[in-house]
């Protein structure tokens, strides 16, 4: 649960755990977020409607460019990649079989992503890598 302090018709605090008692100001809150494509939007700034009772704290949202989801997506493809290296790595630290192959591979798949990434300019076309 949420709570706000009011102060001269202002948000002064915003607190997610029970205010002390007493104190004049408080309101319960909730958060209101419009549901959204991961892939395609993001929340932005929120903004607080005091007329409602519980207040509201109203998220806004914006698209995501094509470029900033090449960058996520490039990174996501990049923690893939570091994470068969590293288990590779981690089986010859250990004096268990690991398999340079493996790295090879999962190295060429991560190149060959990174390509068809850049290759894209629309979200349909980052949509189907």
């Amino acid at each position: 649960m949420l709570f706000v302090k009011i102060v001269n018709d202002e948000v002064a605090q915003v607190w997610d755990t029970q205010p002390p008692a007493g104190e004049d100001g408080w309101k319960v809150a909730i958060e209101v977020r419009p549901t959204i494509d991961f892939t395609r939007f993001c929340y932005t700034q929120h903004t607080f409607d005091l007329t409602k009772d519980p207040v509201e704290i109203v998220w806004g949202t914006r698209e995501i460019t094509v470029d900033e989801r090449k960058g996520s997506m490039k990174g996501a493809a990049r923690a893939e990649y570091e994470r068969i290296a590293n288990e590779e790595l981690r089986k010859d630290v250990e004096g268990g079989d690991s398999d340079p192959a493996v790295v090879l591979a999962a190295s060429a798949a991560y190149k060959v992503k990174v390509a068809q990434i850049d290759a894209a300019t629309t979200h349909e076309e980052l949509d189907a890598i």
